[in-house]
């Protein structure tokens, strides 16, 4: 996928790309930090036919939504041959008691036997994060484990 940048003089960036439908899709990122998610014709990516703005929060639920998606995809086709085996994805809510607390003290894996094998935060992917990465508010959690395993992540995360 060829993702194309753009400076906008004076005004910011816009990174878009071509989808297979024949529209562009894209991001304006303003030089005061405002965010713009934008949909034009493939002949003129100038002729904006959707400006969704979009605050910092929801950009970031918006990247989160879409990695994780894309991460969790991948990891169901690797272990779809593997019985029992299941990827799931969990967000680190307000209330949640790991939540600003490093990933360890949930002790998920000694406790379930389920795999931590990325957190989406911010659009951005940590992968294989250790027990010392700290769960923030909002953060995607992925998963890999048994779906009775998975349950009792779920629980945990949730509940302490």
């Amino acid at each position: 996928m060829n993702v194309e940048e753009t400076e906008l003089p004076g005004f910011g960036v816009r990174k878009d790309f071509m989808t297979q439908s024949g529209r562009r899709i894209g991001v304006v990122t303003h030089r005061d930090g405002e965010t713009e998610l934008i949909i034009s014709t493939w002949d003129d990516p100038d002729s904006c036919q959707a400006s969704i703005p979009l605050t910092g929060d929801e950009a970031t639920a918006l990247g989160n939504l879409l990695g994780s998606q894309r991460i969790v995809m991948q990891l169901t086709e690797e272990h779809k041959e593997v019985p029992g085996i299941v990827t799931r994805q969990f967000t680190i809510l307000p209330d949640s008691p790991y939540r600003d607390q490093p990933m360890g003290r949930a002790s998920i894996r000694t406790r379930t036997g389920v795999s931590i094998v990325a957190i989406m935060r911010e659009g951005e992917v940590v992968p294989s994060p250790g027990p010392d990465v700290v769960l923030r508010r909002g953060d995607l959690v992925v998963a890999v484990g048994t779906e009775e395993g998975l349950e009792q992540t779920a629980t945990i995360l949730r509940n302490g």
